[in-house]
């Protein structure tokens, strides 16, 4: 689950990348050398300070928000939520049996499997949720403004869409469901470590009773 995952992500802060960017274009425009040269040169870091802080929060096969990207945008939710006691649902989800997946037809029809299932995430739920790929076949998603009524539509939509994928690989029909386990945020929740816990509960007992199903935290 969550905890066990090795986050393999650049892990740099983003106020010291931010103000590395700045350093250097202020040395740039000191250089005693033609303003055209300085601005093409600054151009170029600002292109490659952007393309390195987007992979960082970036995973790379999904082209998701990574765990990275996670942790900062759910202790923001959360504290947010806390705050001003907004709705906030925490959704956890994997693809079951995926290293049979990986067994039985290969690596990269693993990855296939794992793009299709990132494309469904994102056409099933709404443009104010977000998806992360957080580790090998597991899922979150911040359902923002969402109580746990709200969340049984469309995570039962997901999850039927994902049953009824038809997913084809070299000839041959792969078959995946997922798993699924979600927590509304309470008062007695004192902190995110809590919520991904008892998220994690709800996807443990959807994957010991059965998979492909949804579990809410009690």
């Amino acid at each position: 689950m969550v905890e066990n995952i090795q986050d393999n992500s650049f892990d740099i802060p983003d106020d010291l990348l931010d103000n590395i960017q700045q350093n250097i274009e202020h040395i740039i425009r000191t250089f005693d050398v033609p303003e055209e040269n300085k601005l093409e040169v600054i151009k170029q870091i600002n292109f490659m300070y952007s393309r390195t802080k987007y992979l960082s929060m970036t995973d790379e096969l999904t082209k998701l928000p990574n765990r990275r990207n996670f942790d900062t945008d759910f202790n923001k939710e959360f504290l947010r939520a806390q705050r001003y006691k907004n709705p906030l649902t925490l959704v956890m989800f994997d693809i079951d049996f995926f290293k049979n997946v990986n067994d039985t037809y290969g690596h990269q029809c693993g990855d296939y499997v794992l793009k299709e299932v990132s494309k469904a995430a994102l056409q099933t739920f709404r443009k104010t949720d977000t998806v992360y790929r957080t580790g090998g076949e597991e899922f979150c998603v911040i359902l923002t403004e969402t109580n746990i009524e709200q969340a049984i539509i469309p995570l039962e939509r997901f999850r039927k869409t994902v049953e009824t994928l038809n997913l084809i690989y070299n000839n041959k029909e792969v078959h995946v469901t997922v798993s699924i386990g979600a927590c509304e945020y309470f008062p007695e929740i004192k902190n995110t470590e809590d919520f991904i816990s008892k998220a994690d509960e709800a996807l443990y007992e959807a994957k010991n009773t059965g998979r492909n199903r949804t579990v809410f935290a009690k």
